[in-house]
């Protein structure tokens, strides 16, 4: 039997029954049954209310997100009965219409089945919903950071589109098999034109984003068992597109054409025309959002979030974890408490963790 496992599981079960009051004999008849478990297949497998516990706290010890308050809100999607891509490819357009809600976004991950010795499901993208970027004599169309991603759908079969903002198909696949493609019905992203409340040539650029953000590379771990394909999602805060994704010289780079439509003198670092050309763009991303409905939170409000989260921890009496360079967001962080605070980093577990590319 996999002593280290049944430590894990055992770790897991104590923490997890006693924040649920449940009693000590319960305690013990459970860890009974995971070691019969073990014993007989060297693997054991989680109940529905463990699972939800687990994917719930794994949020919870996420040291590297801001939005915790909201942990036990998460709405758990137990998949782990599908067995082919094709039920899996559909489990995922579930998700991302559940979790889309029209705008109005619930926070959601849905589960498939644990790693085995005879078994390993993987999705080959980054986010659900993400954007494909093409090497063209012209440099990069598209998004820069999904390069390599949108070589392997093209080596795949995926016909390019070479636009913008062109939404890459799921990749999934289980054991050694060949990886299955699938294109994401288009009704299903939604997505919003960005606009400024001011300027109003912003709308000429043709600028959009996805309304949810649905991490699918990541491993759930919980109680020394692994799920390898756990696409989970909250909302957007508005920094990760406007001050990120749009705005990273290694993403779409736009600060200096709004720079420059704004008149400012881009030849100048004294100018501040980065930051002046930064705080625009984010406006027009939450003004949009706002404007069309789409839950999306700044980075004021996200971080007195993180404040009442530290607080109710503190009152649990649980000792609160953070990494402090992933949780200052990246504009005006000195304007938020986070900025002037010291976290302790140590990885607790339920937790996600990144695992290599399949690809």
């Amino acid at each position: 039997m996999n002593n280290d496992l049944f430590k894990e599981a055992e770790e897991f079960i104590r923490s997890c029954y006693s924040e649920l009051n449940k009693t000590e004999q319960e305690i013990e008849i459970r860890l009974n049954e995971i070691n019969k478990q073990l014993q007989s297949k060297d693997f054991y497998e989680h109940t529905a209310v463990e699972l939800e516990y687990g994917a719930k706290v794994a949020w919870r010890n996420s040291n590297r997100c801001i939005g915790r308050l909201f942990w036990d809100q998460l709405n758990v999607i137990d998949k782990r009965h599908l067995n082919t891509e094709e039920e899996m490819a559909g489990a995922l357009f579930e998700h991302i219409e559940y979790a889309t809600n029209k705008g109005r976004i619930r926070p959601t991950i849905t589960i498939f089945p644990q790693k085995t010795p005879n078994q390993t499901v993987r999705i080959w993208n980054h986010q659900l919903i993400r954007y494909a970027g093409y090497r063209t004599e012209q440099g990069v169309l598209g998004d820069p950071g999904s390069l390599a991603f949108t070589e392997e759908c093209i080596k795949l079969g995926w016909e390019p589109k070479f636009g913008k903002f062109d939404i890459l198909p799921l990749v999934i696949q289980i054991n050694d098999n060949g990886p299955r493609m699938f294109e994401i019905p288009e009704h299903l992203p939604l997505e919003v034109p960005l606009r400024h409340p001011q300027y109003k040539w912003f709308e000429d650029l043709e600028l959009k984003w996805y309304g949810v953000p649905i991490i699918s590379e990541m491993m759930l771990e919980i109680g020394g068992v692994t799920y390898t394909a756990a696409p989970f999602n909250g909302w957007y805060m508005g920094t990760e597109i406007g001050a990120r994704n749009l705005a990273d010289e290694s993403r779409y780079n736009l600060l200096p054409q709004i720079g420059a439509l704004m008149g400012l003198d881009t030849k100048s670092s004294i100018s501040l025309w980065k930051d002046r050309a930064l705080l625009e763009l984010n406006t027009a991303v939450l003004h949009s959002f706002k404007e069309d409905g789409v839950s999306i939170v700044d980075h004021h409000t996200a971080a007195q979030q993180f404040k009442k989260f530290e607080e109710k921890e503190k009152e649990i009496g649980r000792s609160l974890t953070g990494d402090w360079t992933w949780l200052i967001p990246p504009m005006s962080p000195a304007a938020t408490h986070i900025f002037h605070a010291s976290y302790n980093n140590e990885i607790l577990k339920p937790n996600y963790f990144y695992q290599p590319k399949p690809y």
